[in-house]
């Protein structure tokens, strides 16, 4: 640390870098989690149209 000069900012570059670092694995996770979370709804919507057909069906069917 004595031998750097007063200006030097390295250190607070590598903190930069690593902060943006982070960042972007944050957003990363944050991007990911939301996609699960999309195909999820996606597959239940998808799951209670096929139960409510299903259901309409048997109906029509016993009402023959």
């Amino acid at each position: 640390m004595a031998d750097r000069d007063w200006y030097d900012d390295r250190d607070y570059a590598n903190a930069v870098e690593r902060s943006e670092k982070a960042a972007r694995a944050g957003w990363t996770a944050i991007a990911g989690v939301t996609g699960l979370l999309g195909l999820a709804t996606a597959a239940a919507v998808i799951a209670g149209l096929a139960c409510a057909a299903g259901m309409l069906y048997v109906v029509m069917v016993a009402t023959r």
